[in-house]
């Protein structure tokens, strides 16, 4: 009994002085035979990392396309504009206004380039000449030359009288030939301004004129009488009186084969031989014609009249061939798109859009006062024309540019030269 009591003593005081050991890690088990590979097992291919998505790129908006007859902007001038606009080689558009000055603006955005004060209202019509010179009438009697990219003045040229009915126009040596209301017709040297000869006349000239092929310059005058006129000289060849209120107020127009057709206040359209001054047929509308014509690539002739009307004629034998009313008279002068359309301002304020062969309407835009003032046709097809509400429109069309025909549009070309092409 006391040895076994000892030994419990023992064991406790062996105990009590012992520190605490750790307990073993347990360890891993063996995997069994069943889930450890069999070395000729092919290992199985370790899974592929998946690729995270790129977000695809959202696609661009579409942009909405511009219908025909939509405007493209707007420039204000201070007063009417009257003016028919003319365009450079570069694009740039120019145009008078009742408010005394010759604006260049870009054809593309509208922004203002420059601005040119004469000393009264610019009711004529801006042309260009090769070098980019602007050739502009101001109602303060002068004609000027306006440095095209500068706005800066050339030089300018004094008459006895207002130059507002007249436009200038520019013959192939560059002479400038521009009309007054002193009753003359003046050819004037481009790069001086100096006068080269003046043709009188027994009224005021109250149209601008047109240069044929062989440098003849047809002009119309209040005096009743359509002279055509020795470019080089100033010597008369021949004048057409067609008695009753023959007034031309606005530009002949010159056919392929030299045939002259203008339009009078006797509410008649003429055309007349180029040559002798004999008429060739007359075409009777309701009203004054004091718009210009213009021709087509197949010789239809185009021309508005007081009587609200646009006329397609037969440029042959003086036949009708439609009609088309707007709301109001038509002094406003066609010009003919690529595609055959014919553009035309009218007083009910709207500029049309018209099929060339049927005569329908297209489109119409719509201004804020009468559109007397001719359109003009950009390369890009782009039509600019003014308004009496004192802007300038820019106004996106189906066209790619002027028809290439014997006298598309007034002034013959965008340039606003009054010259038919030379004969090849």
């Amino acid at each position: 009994m006391k040895q076994i009591l000892l030994m419990i003593g023992v064991v406790a005081l062996v105990g009590c002085g012992k520190k605490e050991t750790p307990k073993p890690q347990e360890q891993t088990k063996a995997p069994s035979k069943s889930t450890v590979p069999d070395s000729k097992k092919s290992q199985p291919k370790p899974t592929p990392k998946k690729k995270t998505p790129q977000p695809k790129p959202k696609p661009e908006p579409t942009k909405a396309k511009t219908i025909a007859g939509t405007k493209l902007w707007e420039f204000k001038t201070g007063y009417m504009v009257l003016s028919s606009p003319a365009i450079g080689t570069n694009g740039t558009v120019y145009v008078g206004s009742e408010d005394s000055k010759l604006y260049a603006i870009n054809g593309k955005s509208g922004v203002k380039l420059w601005e040119f004060e004469t000393g009264d209202e610019v009711s004529s019509s801006p042309a260009i000449g090769s070098d980019g010179t602007v050739y502009v009438g101001s109602e303060d009697n002068k004609l000027y030359a306006i440095n095209g990219k500068t706005g800066v003045k050339l030089w300018e040229f004094k008459t006895g009288r207002y130059v507002g009915y007249s436009s200038p126009v520019i013959g192939s040596d560059g002479t400038v030939y521009v009309g007054s209301s002193d009753d003359k017709l003046y050819a004037i040297n481009p790069k001086s301004g100096a006068k080269l000869w003046e043709f009188e006349m027994g009224d005021e000239v109250s149209s601008f004129p047109a240069i044929g092929p062989d440098g003849t310059v047809y002009v119309g005058s209040k005096d009743e009488k359509l002279y055509a006129i020795n470019g080089k000289t100033g010597d008369k060849l021949w004048e057409f009186e067609a008695g009753g209120l023959f007034v031309v107020f606005h530009s002949p127009a010159i056919g392929s084969d030299g045939t002259v057709y203008v339009g009078s206040n006797d509410s008649k359209f003429f055309a007349i031989n180029g040559k002798s001054g004999v008429k060739l047929w007359e075409f009777e509308t309701g009203d004054d014609v004091a718009s210009s014509p213009a021709i087509g690539s197949d010789g239809t002739v185009y021309v508005g009249s007081g009587d609200n009307k646009l006329y397609a004629i037969n440029g042959k034998s003086g036949v009708k061939l439609w009609e088309f009313e707007t709301g109001y008279g038509v002094s406003s002068s066609p010009a003919i798109g690529s595609d055959g359309t014919v553009y035309v301002g009218s007083g009910d304020r709207k500029l049309y859009a018209i099929n060339g062969k049927t005569g329908v309407k297209l489109w119409e835009f719509q201004t804020g006062h009468v559109v007397s003032s001719s359109p003009a046709i950009g390369p890009d097809g782009t039509v600019y024309v003014g308004s009496w509400d004192g802007k300038l429109y820019a106004i996106k069309t189906d066209s790619k540019g002027l028809a290439k025909s014997p006298w598309p549009m007034r002034g013959q070309n965008v340039r606003h030269t009054g010259r038919a092409p030379a004969k090849k």
